[in-house]
C-alpha cells in the first residue's frame, strides 16, 4: 500500500515537474538579420560610425519594443560591414550581406560605393534604402529596391550654388572636385546653376578622395583672382583644402556640400574654418525629432554628426514595411516599403515612383565661433530663414479650454 502511495505521489510530481516545462517553453522568435555599410576605417570613418550608430539605435528599439512578425517576435540583428568608402570593396561587402541572407540593407554612405553596390541588392532583390548617398544617378537607374531619405545632389548643388550666388554675389568662382561620382557630380550641379546665373567659371580643377595637397590648385586660382571656391569632396579632404587656401592668402569665400559639412572641419582647417558656407540634403541633425536625439545621446554619449537621424529613419522604414506586410521576405515587404508614409525623426518620409524622398529640404550652414550652424533652409525652391522655418515647424500649441458657464444647470447667454 504504501509503495502504491509512494508511486502516486512520485507521478503526480512527475506530471507536474512536465507541466512546469510546458509554461516555461520560450515564445517563437524570427531572427531577421539588416545590413548597414559605410566607411569605419579610413579618412570619413566617423561619418560612417554615425550612420551605423543610428541604425543600430534603431534596431535596438525594435526589439525591447517585442515586434511580432508572423506570429513570432522578430529579434532583429545588425550586420555591420566597412566598405572603406571605396567601389571595389563595396560590391564585395554587398555581396557578402546578400550571402548572409540579410532582409535588407541600410546604406552606404558614399554615392561612389552605393552606386555599384545597387546592381548587386537589385539582382538579389534586396531593398537598400540610403541615409547619405545623393548622386541622382542611383536612383535613375531604375531599380524598384533602391531608396534614399535624404534629397539629390540635383537638388542639394542648385541649393548651395544659389546660395552663394544671391548673399555673396561672387564674379568668379573656381570649381574643385575630388574625381569621385558624390564630388562630381555635386560640383557639375553647382556649375549648372553658377552658369545659369551668368557668373564666370574658371576651368574645373580635380583632385582624389586622398589629396591632401591642394597648394598647386590653390596657388593658380589665387593668381586668376577667384572670390569664391566651391569643392566637391568630403571633410577629410576639404579641410586641408580651406587651410592651404587661407594659407595662401586667399580671401576667397570657401563654399562645400554636404560631405564636407561637419564640425570635423574646424578640427582639420582649425580657424580657416570660421565664415565657410555649406550645405546638407535634408534637415539638420539639431532639427531632428528630439526622441531621437535624447535616445542618440544616451546611448552612444555623443551627439549626431551628420546622417545619422536618416540612416535612423531607414533602418525604421524597413522594420516597419515588415510589419505592414507580416512578412521579413522582401518579396513581400517591398511593397510596403515603397508606398511608406511615414513620421520619422527626420519628418515625415514618402517615396517617388523613382525611391527618392518627395519634397526634401536643404539646408544652409555657416561655420560660426566653430561651430556648424544652420541659417536657411531651402524647400521647393523657396529660401526661409532657419529661426523661421523652425518656428513655423513647431507643434502649435492646444488652445486654452473655453471658461465653463457659471452654472451647468443655467442656460448659456444669446
Amino acid at each position: 500500500m504504501k509503495n502504491s502511495k509512494l508511486a502516486l505521489t512520485l507521478l503526480a510530481v512527475a506530471i507536474g515537474l512536465i507541466g512546469c516545462g510546458e509554461e516555461k517553453k520560450p515564445a517563437p522568435s524570427i531572427e531577421i538579420k539588416i545590413g548597414h555599410v559605410g566607411p569605419l576605417t579610413g579618412g570619413i570613418a566617423h561619418l560612417g560610425k554615425d550612420n551605423e550608430n543610428g541604425a543600430r539605435l534603431a534596431i535596438e528599439e525594435a526589439n525591447a519594443a517585442k515586434i511580432k512578425i508572423d506570429g513570432k517576435e522578430a529579434k532583429f540583428t545588425l550586420v555591420a560591414e566597412d566598405d572603406q568608402a571605396d567601389p571595389k570593396v563595396g560590391t564585395t561587402v554587398a555581396q557578402k550581406l546578400v550571402d548572409a541572407k540579410v532582409a535588407g540593407i541600410v546604406g552606404h554612405l558614399n554615392s561612389g560605393t552605393t552606386i555599384p553596390a545597387s546592381a548587386i541588392y537589385n539582382q538579389a532583390g534586396l531593398p537598400v534604402i540610403t541615409g547619405s548617398a545623393t548622386n541622382p544617378k542611383l536612383t535613375e537607374q531604375g531599380f524598384k529596391v533602391v531608396f534614399r531619405t535624404v534629397g539629390r545632389d540635383d537638388q542639394q548643388g542648385p541649393a548651395i550654388a544659389s546660395y552663394l550666388a544671391d548673399t555673396k554675389k561672387p564674379k568668379l568662382v573656381a570649381v574643385i572636385d575630388d574625381a569621385t561620382a558624390y564630388g562630381e557630380g555635386i560640383a557639375n550641379e553647382v556649375e549648372k546653376t553658377l552658369k545659369a546665373a551668368n557668373i564666370k567659371l574658371l576651368p574645373r580643377e580635380k583632385g582624389t578622395d586622398k589629396t591632401t595637397d591642394w597648394k598647386a590648385i590653390l596657388t593658380k586660382v589665387k593668381g586668376k583672382k577667384a572670390d569664391a571656391v566651391f569643392y566637391g569632396g568630403m571633410d577629410a579632404t576639404g579641410g586641408p583644402l580651406l587651410k592651404q587656401g587661407r594659407e595662401l592668402g586667399l580671401t576667397a569665400v570657401f563654399s562645400f556640400g554636404d560631405g564636407a559639412c561637419t564640425n570635423d572641419m574646424t578640427k582639420l582647417a582649425g580657424a580657416a574654418a570660421d565664415g565657410l558656407l555649406c550645405s546638407q540634403a535634408g534637415l539638420p541633425p539639431q532639427a531632428a525629432d528630439k526622441k531621437f536625439l535624447d535616445a542618440y545621446k544616451k546611448k552612444f554619449n555623443v551627439d549626431p554628426i551628420l546622417y545619422s537621424p536618416f540612416t535612423y529613419d531607414g533602418a525604421n522604414l524597413l522594420i516597419e514595411a515588415m510589419k505592414k506586410a507580416n512578412s521579413a521576405d522582401p518579396v513581400k515587404y517591398l511593397p510596403e516599403l515603397a508606398k511608406s508614409n511615414y513620421k520619422g525623426a527626420t519628418g515625415q518620409i514618402a517615396f517617388d515612383d523613382k525611391g527618392d524622398r518627395k519634397d526634401a529640404e536643404m539646408t544652409i550652414f555657416t561655420m560660426k565661433d566653430a561651430k556648424l550652424t544652420p541659417i536657411a533652409i531651402i524647400k521647393s525652391g523657396k529660401t526661409t530663414d532657419y529661426a523661421e522655418f523652425m518656428k513655423m515647424a513647431a507643434p502649435v500649441a492646444a488652445p486654452a479650454p473655453a471658461a465653463a458657464p457659471a452654472s451647468a444647470a443655467e442656460p448659456a447667454k444669446k
